[in-house]
């Protein structure tokens, strides 16, 4: 039931890209992704340092409204209950960045330097999260097959685990997996960078 009654407003793209200077747009998804392409104007606040940046979101919120943005629309839901729970309200994009870029809306990436307003640098080359599970997915299921077939069949275990996450997965719009790899250091922001992202808000940002 919780799922299907959020606690916070769902745009679509067109209505974002119709307020978009008014907004106060705030990107969770892991450095690499954000590198990769974002809602211009977007600043990116990982959501595993959502927590952290509570103080500077509720501000952004006290000076207009705030859209969560991330890739599908999962994670950016996630963040919008996790604000609503501290008394900040904040609003959805409705299918993320995808949903976006989809609507032939443009994608502001990085300059030649390698940095952006509201960028935390990353490794060159890093993937996409979705990327991420999916590839780390397949090693599992694989692994415990040949494991499985060679040694003991208790190891196919670990690929009906795997599969059975990736169905829960999707009833469910969440992804353990995903919460787990943004932990590695590769997904997460330098300290500086992230520092540098809540001044952004604190400042009220590049409009």
């Amino acid at each position: 039931m919780h799922r299907n009654s959020p606690t916070h407003d769902l745009h679509d793209a067109d209505q974002v890209r119709a307020r978009i200077g008014s907004l106060t747009v705030i990107d969770v998804r892991t450095p690499g992704e954000y590198a990769s392409g974002h809602v211009p104007g977007a600043v990116n606040i990982p959501l595993d340092q959502v927590r952290r940046a509570v103080p500077e979101i509720a501000g952004a919120a006290g000076r207009g409204e705030v859209l969560i943005v991330c890739a599908s629309g999962a994670r950016s839901g996630s963040a919008c209950e996790l604000l609503a729970g501290r008394g900040v309200r904040a609003a959805s994009l409705s299918g993320g960045t995808q949903a976006w870029a989809g609507r032939g809306y443009p994608l502001e990436r990085p300059g030649g330097d390698g940095t952006a307003p509201g960028a935390c640098a990353v490794p060159r080359g890093t993937w996409a999260m979705e990327r991420q599970v999916r590839f780390t997915a397949g090693i599992l299921v694989l692994l415990g097959t040949v494991l499985g077939a060679a040694l003991h069949p208790a190891w196919l275990l670990l690929s009906g685990g795997i599969a059975g996450g990736l169905v829960f997965s999707a009833l469910t719009n969440t992804c353990g997996m995903a919460a787990v790899l943004a932990k590695l250091p590769h997904n997460r922001p330098a300290r500086a960078d992230l520092d540098a992202a809540l001044e952004r808000l604190r400042s009220g940002g590049d409009r």
